[in-house]
């Protein structure tokens, strides 16, 4: 069955490449884009403006680190004058008390900060950024004092599932209203590190059980909102809320895209802004017609009563683990491809903890 599908209530802009940062699990690509290719001021406005028209309702500014974009005050000025509700998602490197006034004088509207550990040396070794902890707190308590809602990012794996509970302290002591914290997702340069950020079975429930215990005590204090790991799970979360149904990203080249990793999927053809409307490329370029539906599922996922509850899950994750973007997203105990997930946990947690290969703008190709 096909489908005609809502307008898209999200946009998900990545501004650039560049970070300051060099995340082991970062979600960009290993090929990195440089900045000569970035789409202009220009063209990033007409995107935002294209987007307001076709329904797109929030716009989350993100890289990379934003940040880096000079142009990121105009942008912003920009979507509030179009009504789009604008968050912006950064490290905090580079910001000022200065650039967190203009941002406000230009109409930001959220301030969704990332943090790595609630160990300082144990955050700054993962950021590969030393001072990168201190920093964060500062920009915490500028963007807090300046009236911004602040939600806090934090990624669980090896390194720091044993302080799950303490990164939630940390963000209710930044002074965060919500909290996003996930394990790892096994994409992008999470992969290349994928047997130095896999903790063992033992420690990722014990860091699942500390969120929903923490989750409990906090309530009314800090929404928190709670990734479990895919690798540990018996059910296939709805990625993205079905593929190309809720929302898209543009790339820093402007490429749309239905989520940060679909360019894995190296079969789709995916359109870009340079060439096509963003109207057209939800509606109707190839890559996001691709998944949408039930036409493209297999017997196990099109007969199952989850349909559309996890519209079949993960398609990213059924290539990389079963070689089939359209089989059942392993993820699931009815594929039959569900014990690889085992087999790759038993192997990568069992492995001595290496260097991190940190994603750097310079990188191309594999890490």
């Amino acid at each position: 069955m096909t489908m005609t599908p809502p307008a898209p209530v999200g946009l998900l802009a990545e501004l650039t490449h560049r970070c300051p940062l060099g995340c082991p699990y970062c979600s960009n690509p290993l090929a990195l884009e440089g900045r000569e290719g970035e789409l202009a001021t220009g063209e990033w406005k007409r995107v935002f403006s294209e987007a307001a028209a076709l329904g797109v309702l929030q716009v989350h500014l993100s890289g990379g680190e934003p940040l880096s974009r000079r142009d990121l005050t105009e942008i912003v000025r920009h979507c509030a004058s179009l009504g789009l509700y604008t968050n912006l998602i950064t490290s905090g490197i580079g910001m000022n008390a200065s650039l967190v006034k203009a941002l406000a004088e230009a109409g930001l509207d959220h301030v969704q900060l990332s943090i790595q550990d609630a160990d300082a040396a144990s955050a700054d070794k993962i950021a590969g950024y030393a001072g990168a902890f201190a920093k964060k707190q500062e920009v915490a308590a500028l963007v807090t004092a300046e009236g911004f809602p602040l939600t806090v990012n934090a990624v669980i794996h090896r390194a720091n599932a044993a302080r799950a509970g303490a990164m939630l302290d940390l963000a209710v002591a930044l002074g965060a209203r919500r909290v996003e914290i996930a394990h790892v997702q096994y994409y992008g340069w999470a992969v290349a590190n994928r047997g130095q950020l896999m903790p063992d079975r033992a420690a990722a429930a014990a860091a699942v059980a500390e969120v929903e215990q923490k989750k409990r005590e906090l309530a009314g204090i800090i929404v928190v909102d709670h990734v479990i790991p895919d690798y540990h799970a018996r059910l296939p979360k709805a990625c993205m809320g079905g593929w190309g149904r809720r929302t898209l990203n543009i790339t820093p080249t402007g490429k749309g895209l239905p989520c940060h990793a679909a360019e894995t999927l190296k079969h789709l053809t995916f359109w870009n802004v340079r060439d096509a409307s963003l109207s057209d490329i939800w509606y109707q370029s190839p890559g996001f017609n691709a998944y949408r539906g039930t036409a493209w599922m297999n017997e196990t996922c099109r007969s199952c009563e989850r349909r559309d509850i996890d519209h079949g899950g993960c398609r990213c994750q059924a290539l990389a683990l079963a070689g089939d973007a359209a089989a059942t997203d392993p993820v699931c105990h009815k594929s039959p491809d569900h014990a690889r997930l085992a087999d790759i946990l038993a192997a990568e947690t069992q492995t001595e903890p290496a260097p991190y290969h940190y994603r750097r703008v310079a990188a191309r190709g594999s890490a």
